[in-house]
């Protein structure tokens, strides 16, 4: 069972998740802090270059399957056209001002 995109606790998360699905480079973007920072299962990634090629280009897409820690925290089926799908976690820092400064994911 999934949870619908709209229930997403976290307002900045919620806007997360509907711009990897809807392939929304500009308002994914606008999403992150200026220096916002990324890992990948424990590696850091440039964000630009990752995003690029682990959503943009591959058409990433989430299906949410449990939240927790206020919304910042996610278990989601992630697919996109490179690897197929797989299990993931995904967690965000999100600053004051709503912006996601830091997210972090891999398998789950």
């Amino acid at each position: 069972m999934t949870i619908q995109i709209t229930r997403l606790s976290d307002p900045a998360v919620r806007a997360f998740v509907t711009a990897v699905n809807n392939h929304d480079r500009e308002g994914f973007m606008a999403l992150l802090a200026p220096d916002a920072t990324m890992a990948d299962d424990g590696t850091e990634r440039d964000l630009a270059d990752w995003t690029d090629r682990e959503i943009f280009s591959s058409r990433g897409h989430m299906e949410v399957e449990n939240e927790s820690d206020g919304g910042r925290r996610l278990i989601a089926r992630y697919s996109n056209d490179t690897y197929g799908e797989m299990r993931t976690t995904w967690s965000f820092t999100v600053d004051d001002d709503g912006r996601i400064s830091r997210f972090e994911t891999g398998q789950a």
